[in-house]
């Protein structure tokens, strides 16, 4: 699985914990001035997921005000770091950078490191947690220049369609199940998410010609990817389909696949079988009949899909359905 770095203040006296976060935030991050109402107890969680050149942050943490200002941007190293908060929780984040202001749980923030900021995060219920996630990006990873990139500092950027969707639901489901993937994944990862980070910015600056082409195909290919994750219970899909949805030529489809694990055709047909063997899995949907599994996955044919889900898993699937149940039930 990936390699994950976890800091809990419950792992220390409760008297130390606030001062024991703060130390942290200043080690792998920047120096911040940190108010908040919980400092006798503060109890907060850091998940810190390297990825390449970027990492990818999850924190809990109570209700608190974080201000980099002036005289605190002078008087440390700055890390270079680009900051982007992301909508992972629903609590709502203030952000406030040379008076400008953004709010989310539903955008993607930009700040930098070099800037003065004040990020203020709160819930509906003060006593509840705050929960969001962080991408920290070194300012030389990015193609664009920082006078360009000065432009969005504290500006909303939708992380809810287009290619903020595409950004935030990869990280978000990096972050939810790190292993899942195996240790060497980590760079590779990193640079998809380099890849959409830029395709955002430039989307934004107008300035999509400042992005590499080989960053360009790879974001391509994740919004390809993404609409074939959302079009799977369509029965008609298949790379004409793709090609057509996104103007874009059979051939060159092919050509943008050629550097990946498997063909368009290949990946349309392993991703519908990974979704059903999901759900045939799922306790929840244990009442659904098989064949009505296979239709949302694309298979019309019950004989089709069984013959297909056998020389996948080795298993029809009812088989695998039954199985799935036992090894539940022994888990209960």
């Amino acid at each position: 699985m990936l390699t994950e770095s976890v800091y809990r203040t419950e792992d220390v006296e409760p008297r130390d914990r606030f001062e024991y976060w703060q130390q942290q935030l200043v080690r792998l991050i920047a120096p911040f001035d940190v108010r908040t109402e919980h400092r006798a107890d503060f109890r907060s969680e850091v998940h810190i997921l390297p990825l390449g050149d970027v990492a990818l942050w999850t924190m809990e943490h109570p209700p608190l005000a974080a201000r980099r200002s002036p005289r605190l941007i002078r008087s440390s190293t700055d890390p270079e770091l680009y900051l982007f908060s992301l909508p992972f929780g629903d609590s709502a984040t203030a952000v406030r950078s040379d008076g400008l202001g953004a709010y989310r749980p539903h955008d993607v923030v930009l700040q930098d490191s070099a800037r003065p900021l004040l990020l203020q995060a709160s819930t509906d219920d003060p006593r509840q947690r705050v929960r969001g996630g962080w991408l920290t990006v070194p300012r030389q990873a990015l193609p664009l220049s920082p006078d360009r990139i000065g432009a969005l500092t504290a500006r909303r950027m939708p992380g809810g369609t287009g290619v903020g969707a595409l950004l935030v639901q990869l990280l978000a489901g990096i972050a939810a199940d790190p292993g899942a993937y195996r240790a060497g994944d980590a760079p590779r990862l990193g640079t998809v998410a380099l890849d959409l980070v830029s395709a955002l910015l430039a989307h934004h600056l107008d300035a999509e010609d400042a992005v590499p082409p080989e960053s360009r195909r790879r974001a391509l290919v994740q919004r390809i990817r993404a609409f074939i994750r959302s079009h799977l219970h369509e029965p008609d899909l298949d790379p004409g389909a793709v090609a057509a949805a996104h103007h874009i030529s059979v051939s060159y489809l092919h050509r943008l696949f050629e550097g990946e694990e498997e063909t368009v055709a290949a990946w349309i047909r392993h991703q519908r079988l990974e979704r059903a063997r999901r759900d045939l899995a799922d306790p929840a949907l244990a009442a659904t009949p098989v064949h009505v599994i296979a239709a949302r996955c694309g298979f019309p044919r019950a004989a089709d899909f069984s013959r297909a889900f056998r020389g996948a898993y080795g298993l029809p699937p009812r088989d695998f359905r039954h199985g799935a149940a036992a090894t539940a039930a022994g888990g209960r």
